[in-house]
């Protein structure tokens, strides 16, 4: 999602406008479900979020001839169930794998990425 906004935010600057340009402003701001709809509305586009989940949210997924996905860090998704409802890192994995990775919603079913870096 960053991504996306930050190129609409880079279009029609020229000078001293994208000299000042700050792309970590964008990517450090947590997006809300309004945010993300009023985008995507812009555009003509929807998808399925994940109740909830706002700070997890890392952007959308496109590949030719499917529809667009949300995507969220399955890390950050943790760190939400942990600080918000008081889990333990065990149930929140639990809860996470059974309750959101073992849910099909549709073809625009969110997609939660394990990040492999250390």
């Amino acid at each position: 999602m960053s991504y996306l906004l930050l190129t609409d935010n880079l279009r029609g600057m020229v000078g001293k406008d994208a000299e000042n340009f700050d792309p970590t402003e964008r990517m450090t701001k947590t997006l809300t479900k309004q945010d993300i709809h009023e985008y995507l509305e812009s555009r003509g586009e929807s998808v399925l979020l994940c109740d909830g989940f706002d700070e997890a949210f890392i952007g959308l997924s496109q590949r030719i001839n499917e529809p667009l996905c949300a995507v969220y860090s399955y890390d950050k998704m943790i760190d939400v169930l942990m600080k918000r409802d008081g889990m333990g890192y065990e149930d929140a994995t639990d809860y996470l794998d059974f309750n959101v990775l073992g849910a099909w919603v549709g073809e625009q079913t969110p997609i939660i990425v394990t990040s492999l870096a250390y």
